[in-house]
């Protein structure tokens, strides 16, 4: 993503004007842009005119919308996404008021005006438009004739493609055409250039026989860059061919240290180390809105995991409540991290309701409704009071 042009006033209201050059820009899109939201981007609008004599001509206009946006929808997959909303600037092609889907492409900008931009979503903008390289993997997650194709980025999981060829029963370990099949699968869907590291999981040695048949297939035709790539290949044991593998096969020490600068190798890893604590200690170890937020107040938490999904609700209180809860954290020296809702850590983190904190010292009576907390008061209330007649 290219940051074209910045304009924040005092009151944090403005916009901002991005140039999208790759699909993951795509999901930082999605991630900015909410609901009410200002969208202005390029749109192709069909007009249809009608001459004197009755006839209809149909043709497409290239213009430029401003809308206020109502709902979003993103394609992972494809790297796609769609706002849909009310035309806010009249042009002459479209009236003020009627709907539109805006179809954000690359390599065109577009522009983003919002009331509000907060510490997270300016974040967000940062992260996007950072010239840096980013570490990127491709992974094979197979078993004995069935494979899924990934590509894992910093921010996104993607399946590329899902590989199933039969495999007789007379033939179980001899899958040439099923090996042959995936062999072209990652030459059609992997920049081995890019690639960090490529991964190869499977029960038993599966992956091993994968490997094999990729080098040997590649110097037969001497295919430089698997040829050039080799060290990248990395073989690790997972439990089935199934992509919710990726999640055991990212935390094997192996994979562990080749990623561990990586950002969502460090989310992997503060998910483990939640989950950690609420066996070894589990007043250390709280999930849910209402405990975590009780735990930033109390200025407990060391360490924040908040879901990016939470930001994209359509609260606005809501979203301002999980912005703060962000920043406090943070000024209180703690460390806060946005998981990535696409990825696995993301995922099992939603699962718990989008946020969980690990906190640096234990707290009772966290998950206590706020009537239980009320009766409390009161009975301490009149505690006080029967001390005073006494």
């Amino acid at each position: 993503m290219r940051l074209i042009k910045k304009s924040i006033e005092r009151d944090m209201s403005g916009s901002v004007t991005l140039y999208p050059e790759e699909p993951e820009d795509m999901w930082h899109a999605f991630n900015l842009i909410r609901p009410n939201d200002t969208v202005r981007a390029p749109a192709v609008r069909r007009i249809t005119t009608e001459s004197r004599t009755g006839s209809t001509n149909s043709q497409r206009v290239h213009t430029t919308l401003t809308i206020s946006v109502r709902k979003i929808d993103f394609d992972a997959q494809g790297g796609q996404l769609h706002i849909n909303g009310q035309v806010t600037e009249e042009n002459k092609v479209v009236s003020v008021g009627m709907f539109h889907t805006l179809d954000l492409e690359l390599h065109r900008n577009f522009t983003l005006i919002k009331s509000e931009w907060d510490s997270v979503t300016l974040g967000v903008v940062k992260e996007a438009c950072n010239a840096g390289d980013r570490a990127e993997i491709g992974a094979v997650v197979l078993q004995e004739g069935f494979a899924n194709v990934c590509f894992i980025t910093e921010y996104m999981t993607i399946l590329r493609q899902r590989i199933e060829v039969p495999v007789p029963r007379k033939r179980v370990g001899s899958t040439t055409g099923y090996e042959k099949a995936v062999y072209q699968s990652i030459i059609r869907h992997f920049d081995f250039s890019a690639l960090k590291v490529i991964l190869l999981a499977s029960p038993g040695f599966v992956a091993d026989g994968l490997k094999d048949y990729i080098f040997l297939t590649a110097l037969q035709s001497d295919y430089k860059p698997i040829l050039h790539s080799k060290k990248k290949f990395v073989t690790v044991h997972c439990s089935t061919g199934h992509i919710h593998s990726l999640n055991e096969v990212l935390k094997s020490p192996e994979v562990s240290a080749t990623l561990a600068d990586t950002k969502f190798a460090k989310e992997t890893k503060a998910m483990e180390a939640f989950f950690e604590m609420m066996v070894k200690d589990e007043f250390r170890a709280w999930y849910g809105p209402k405990e975590v937020e009780r735990a930033v107040d109390k200025g407990a938490v060391g360490t924040l995991l908040v879901s990016n999904s939470l930001f994209r609700s359509n609260n606005v209180s809501e979203r301002r409540k999980y912005v703060r809860m962000v920043e406090d954290v943070k000024k209180s020296g703690g460390t806060s991290l946005v998981l990535s809702s696409i990825h696995e850590s993301g995922i099992r983190l939603d699962g718990l309701g989008g946020i969980a904190a690990i906190l640096t010292f234990p707290l009772h009576d966290l998950d206590e409704s706020d009537e239980e907390e009320g009766e409390e008061g009161e009975g301490e209330k009149g505690k006080s009071a029967e001390k005073v007649v006494a």
